[in-house]
This record gives structure tokens, sequence and C-alpha cells, in this order.
């Protein structure tokens, strides 16, 4: 696409949509969207997020924001019909309608599925910016249409967007081999937490420093988590296993892992966590894995190294990518090696420990969220 350049003295008025809602912790869309938005706010961009109407995904008691603006951010609500693959159809289109009028400078689509929608604000000139979080249409609790749509989606990205980021070098590849389409690396970032004591969750789960291995994540198919419990059920270990997360629109999957771990009771599973819980859980853990067969960038393993954890990861790129020998991994799909590296790890504290020390400055230090927001404004920009 030809580039149009902004001045780098110019403030930017910019539209954000293809999330679920900001602020909000219900996938890593919605966190990266929430930082973006918030600090672009905080240089003095004006800043407009279109929300979809509904509930947070893990159930309305955990709604916990409403109003019309967040950090100096925008918030506008758009018509959506919450139902298994129309949600993310149906607000992109009315986001994309409402944002070709509107005066804006850049309007950024998150996620694959929403770019179906980015040829409306074309038609009105507008400067259109993808992030493709990741291959979304492989993710197995798509129905065949919803897959076909996301496709779509992918290819209208590549048609239309004056720029696309993606956030490994995995997709960057596949892009380039795939459309010949060139694409722009801008991976995630993450905060520096305060590490904090095991109170809440001594007090809900029984489970302290050390007691315990973690997932956290959605409860969906191609995060592996079928594969943990069955490596973990085989382990000879007083630790627990924590699952904590929510099912996305994949109940009956949820089901049958809860059926899968109910013949083991050291296994537990917490449901959605936020705020003080989640805090914990990423302080407190013996070794956090992400099983995956499937990601974009995992902001959970981003944020996982950042609390300082040993980290277990399956060998997918994505995943390799981010920690490089910063952690262990295992052989994707591969139950009995998964099993393995527990039990060297359950076994070897000094290990823990070794990784522990270097995982935490290394994300730090390579994923910056204020460098990821002036690399995305450049982009912006047309430089």
């Amino acid at each position: 696409m030809g580039k149009k350049n902004i001045s780098d003295k110019q403030k930017l008025n910019i539209a954000m949509l293809g999330h679920k809602r900001v602020p909000s912790r219900e996938g890593g869309v919605e966190v990266v969207v929430t930082e973006l938005s918030t600090r672009m706010a905080k240089l003095g961009h004006k800043v407009t997020c279109y929300n979809r109407l509904g509930h947070h995904v893990a159930g309305e008691e955990y709604d916990s924001f409403t109003g019309d603006a967040y950090e100096g951010v925008r918030l506008i609500n758009v018509p959506t019909i919450n139902r298994k693959g129309l949600a993310a159809a149906t607000s992109s289109l009315f986001g994309a309608i409402k944002v070709a009028f509107g005066k804006y400078d850049v309007i950024h689509f998150h996620a694959e599925g929403p770019c179906a929608t980015m040829w409306i604000p074309k038609l009105m000139g507008k400067r259109c910016i993808a992030t493709v979080h990741g291959l979304d249409h492989k993710r197995q609790k798509w129905s065949r249409f919803a897959s076909a749509y996301i496709m779509m989606g992918e290819k209208t990205a590549v048609k239309y967007a004056d720029e696309i980021i993606v956030l490994s070098r995995n997709v960057q590849k596949y892009f380039l081999d795939r459309y010949g389409r060139k694409t722009i690396y801008i991976p995630n970032g993450v905060n520096r937490p305060v590490i904090t004591e095991p109170h809440n969750i001594k007090k809900k789960f029984g489970i302290g420093k050390d007691e315990y291995i973690l997932f956290l994540g959605r409860l969906v198919p191609e995060k592996g988590i079928e594969y943990l419990i069955k490596a973990f059920m085989k382990l000879d270990t007083d630790k627990k296993l924590v699952v904590a997360g929510s099912s996305s629109d994949t109940q009956e999957f949820v089901d049958r892992i809860h059926e899968l771990a109910s013949k083991d009771d050291r296994i537990i599973f917490t449901g959605f966590v936020q705020g003080r819980v989640l805090s914990e859980l990423l302080s407190n853990s013996y070794v956090y894995v992400i099983p995956s067969d499937l990601e974009g960038m995992p902001l959970t393993l981003l944020e996982a190294m950042s609390y300082g954890n040993c980290c277990l990861t399956s060998d997918i790129p994505e995943c390799i990518e981010v920690c490089g020998d910063k952690a262990v991994s295992f052989r994707k799909g591969d139950i009995k090696d998964l099993r393995s590296k527990l039990k060297m790890l359950i076994d070897d504290e000094d290990m823990v420990k070794n990784y522990r020390i270097e995982a935490s400055e290394y994300v730090c230090e390579h994923y910056n969220w204020d460098k990821i927001v002036d690399e995305t404004i450049r982009v912006y920009r047309g430089l």
C-alpha cells in the first residue's frame, strides 16, 4: 500500500477496534490494546477504543468497569450480537462503520477476524493499521464458518492495510511466504511487577510458595492443557497443579478436562483470576507451564518470566522466540517429554533457581512497553 507520512510533531487522533473491552484481561488482545491506548493517551494523543457490548467472557460477575473514559482513553460501545462466532464480526462491522465517518488519522485493527471490515474505512480514505496477534483461523474452537471469516479478515488485511504489525518472526515469515506481503515485527511488552505474598491463594486454594505448578490462560484446546493434566497425573509429587482461567466458547472442552482431572485431587481449577489473586499465583509458583500447540506471542509467558518464574514451554517458535535460553522446553504435544521435563524440574531445585534468576531481567529489558508504543506510533506516521 502507498505510505502517507504524518508529521512527527503532530498529535494523532487514533481509533482502535477488534478487542472485546478496555480495560480488561479477557485475553491477550485486550491487555495489548489497554497498554497501547493508555500510554498513547499519556503522550497526548487522542485515543478512542470501540468496545463490544456485553459481559466479560468469564461471566458478568467479572464486569469491573463501566464508563465512557479510562485513563484518558475515550470508550465507545458498539452493537454486538453475543453469540459464538458472531460477537467479533458484528462489533467490528459496526465499529468499522463508525470509524469510517470519524475524524481519525489512524484506524488500528486488532486480530485477523475484525480486519474483514477494514475495507469500509479504507473507502473513506482512512489510514489503517492491522496487528495480527496470531493466526486465529487455526484455533480449534472455531466453526468452519468462523474460520472462513477469519481467513477473509487475513486476506483483507493483506489487501487493504497500510501496514501490518506481527508479534513473532514466525508469523512474519508466514505472511511473506504465503502472500509476498512484508510486515513489521513489533512484539508485546511487559511491566515490571510487584511480588506479592501468598495470603489470598492460601486462604482460597490452600497453596503457598513453591507448592504448585501453574498454568494460566484461556481453557481452549490449542493451549495444550490436556497434555499438561495427563503428564502431571503420572508424576509422583506432593505439588499441586493449578489451572487458572476460564472457557472461551469452549464449554464442552472445559467439561472434558474437568472430568479428566477429577481423578486427581492435586489438580485445582481456579476459574478466571485477576488483581491480587493473579499476582499471588504468578509470584509464588514453583514452575510456570505453557504447553500450547498454537500461540501468537504469549503475554502470559512474558508476565510469568517478569515475576521471576522458571518456565517450561512447548517448543513452538512463538514461545522459544520469547524466552530464548531462559526457560526449559519440551516437544510440542509430547506428553511423555512434558512429564520428563516436569520431573526434572521438580527434582532439581537448583536448576529452577538458576532459571528464575535470569528470567525477570531478560524479559523486562527486551520487552519494554514504552519502546513498543514509540515503534507503533512510528508505524502510524508512516516512518
